[in-house]
């Protein structure tokens, strides 16, 4: 292997470190903490892990941390009821609704329902909006932290041929933005995307959040590219019936090449949490009128 590991586990926790320390000039100047609220509907074991570790995140910061938890039978108009509760409440500054739902909701009705000033998820149609024009508003947790672990090692991306593989609404479509807000000459590519190996050459930088176990080939790699894998994907094992992790990049042919990569895990997946503490943090500055934090 001769690319350098991009370590996100240990950038998600100077960031995570960073906001802790800003927050108690937050609460002197709100007089109170900032407050993130986690929603969850059904059992779902997946989804009560994530939850339970963003409240204990949220809560080793400084924040304030309120779960709410909907069984899997309740009606949506349960859940945009509460929602519409949040949106009121002064002591909540980040609303997060734990993804996927149950099938009988609407996802899109939901997110439509949260206010975009507290949407830390920057899933919210206006804040797709905000992302488009280059306006300040809440961006999606993943695409961000992919940009931050970029940035601390290219520094300045202006210039830099990217190509993101993956066109989602959480992912794909959003970095592509953050990337052409840093300057960056994007092409967004995809799983029927025509001559995909011929657009990875040329990239310095691939960000793959496709969704295909070790689709992206390190022979399609530009020597030096940085490499950042969104994806988490669940595959067998060596042994019988044990599964392991692996990211949309083949990440041992891939680490030949590359001149840095992130690995699967330990890589894009500890920023996400980081970045909704981020979120929840610039959230509530800006509800208590008062200047972004710096450095964030």
């Amino acid at each position: 292997m001769t690319a350098a590991l991009v370590d996100g586990k240990a950038f998600a926790s100077g960031l995570r470190a960073r906001i802790a320390e800003a927050v108690p000039a937050f609460v002197a100047a709100a007089g109170r903490a900032p407050g993130l609220a986690v929603v969850i509907v059904g059992d779902d074991p997946a989804s009560h892990v994530y939850v339970r570790a963003k409240g204990r995140a949220t809560r080793e910061a400084g924040m304030e941390s309120f779960e709410h938890r909907l069984p899997a039978h309740a009606p949506q108009a349960d859940l945009l009821n509460l929602v519409e509760a949040l949106n009121a409440d002064p002591a909540v500054d980040g609303i997060l609704v734990q993804l996927p739902l149950p099938r009988h909701m609407d996802e899109a009705a939901v997110i439509a329902a949260i206010d975009p000033d507290k949407d830390v998820d920057g899933f919210h149609v206006v804040n797709a909006g905000r992302l488009a024009v280059g306006a300040p508003g809440m961006v999606p947790c993943t695409p961000l932290g992919c940009l931050m672990l970029l940035k601390d090692r290219l520094g300045d991306l202006t210039g830099l041929d990217a190509v993101v593989i993956g066109r989602s609404n959480i992912v794909g479509k959003p970095m592509a933005q953050l990337l052409i807000a840093e300057s960056c000459t994007v092409t967004v590519a995809h799983s029927r995307t025509r001559n995909l190996p011929d657009l990875v050459a040329r990239a310095d930088i691939v960000v793959a959040a496709v969704g295909r176990p070790e689709m992206i080939k390190g022979e399609w790699l530009k020597h030096g590219a940085t490499v950042i894998d969104v994806g988490i994907n669940r595959v067998p094992g060596e042994e019988e019936g044990k599964t392991r992790l692996v990211g949309d990049v083949d990440f041992a042919s891939a680490a030949a090449v590359a001149g840095a990569i992130t690995p699967v895990p330990g890589g894009v997946g500890p920023m996400t949490i980081a970045v909704l503490l981020r979120n929840t943090l610039v959230a509530a500055h800006a509800r208590a009128g008062l200047a972004p934090p710096e450095g964030f």
